[in-house]
């Protein structure tokens, strides 16, 4: 590996993220390909080139977000990132859609407890020339945080990367709905309302602002059950990082917590990793151990 004082920028990342000179493989793997796929996509362009990176909760998406930005700046290209979890709804506003349509959508996490409008606001000002304000959400406090704690972008931007866990998804057909995934949906949702609400979400709202993805990348687990222990490994870190910051470190889930929580992303989960892979640009099948098994169109 080379010393990251010679400009190195994975080994750098590798340095500052406190990660295992393992993941430079990885990142020669996938990570240095996708930016530089990226960068192909995005030359020559006026205006930004959106990228949408899927993957489910605890796959690395966050790292792979972040690596990729530097290495797509070093290229030249101005670049922008927001997370679909920034752009949750307040939680005031699940609260209101809790009373009002079904108790489940106080969670956030499926279609329906996104701020679609807020992240539409947010690409646009991305394109313009000037500053932009992109929002920050506090999973620890489960709100979003002050608007003093958002991040500040100097736009206009040339590449837009949007990732999240449900990025690009499209609804399932009604008839899919009706047999229940988990004992939270057979339990909190036998009538299928919330699920139904967040199927037309996707159907209807989602569309506005996944349509403006010009390169879809998708990253799969090798089933649910990883998912869950990755989404634990998540919790845990959480948790240090509270108790390092001085935060009380019960603001993250106990496991019972984590089980009802992870819950109310499986049906979604599951159906993207069975639909998303054909339509995707960029297809990764990741083993349990997060290491890129198969890639298709890198």
């Amino acid at each position: 590996m080379t010393d990251p004082a010679l400009g190195d920028p994975i080994a750098a990342f590798i340095a500052q993220a406190g990660l295992t000179e393992a993941f430079a493989d990885q990142a020669a793997r996938l990570h240095a390909p996708l930016a530089a796929r990226i960068g192909d996509a995005a030359a020559g362009r006026d205006r930004p080139l959106v990228v949408g990176l899927c993957g489910p909760q605890g796959c690395g998406k966050s790292t792979l977000t972040a690596l990729v930005t530097r290495l797509l700046r070093r290229q030249g290209l101005t670049t922008a990132y927001l997370s679909l979890d920034d752009l949750y709804l307040t939680q005031g506003e699940r609260s209101a859609l809790g009373q009002s349509v079904h108790p489940l959508l106080r969670t956030r996490g499926v279609p329906g407890t996104h701020d679609v409008a807020l992240g539409l606001r947010v690409f646009d000002d991305l394109a313009r020339q000037g500053p932009t304000l992109i929002p920050r959400f506090d999973k620890a406090a489960d709100d979003r945080a002050p608007v003093a704690d958002w991040a500040r972008f100097e736009g206009p931007a040339q590449v837009i990367l949007l990732e999240g866990w449900c990025v690009g998804a499209r609804a399932q057909p009604p008839v899919a709905l009706a047999v229940p995934v988990n004992g939270l949906e057979r339990d909190e949702d036998p009538l299928g309302l919330w699920r139904g609400f967040a199927n037309t979400a996707l159907a209807t709202t989602y569309r506005s602002l996944f349509d403006r993805i010009d390169l879809l990348a998708v990253l799969t687990a090798p089933d649910f059950a990883t998912v869950r222990v990755w989404r634990g490994q998540q919790e845990r870190r959480l948790r240090q990082d509270l108790a390092a910051q001085g935060r009380d470190p019960a603001l993250a889930m106990d496991e019972a917590a984590l089980d009802r929580f992870v819950a109310h992303y499986q049906r979604l989960t599951e159906w993207i990793a069975t639909e998303l892979p054909s339509r995707a640009d960029i297809a990764v099948r990741l083993d349990a151990e997060r290491w890129p098994v198969e890639i298709r169109g890198l």
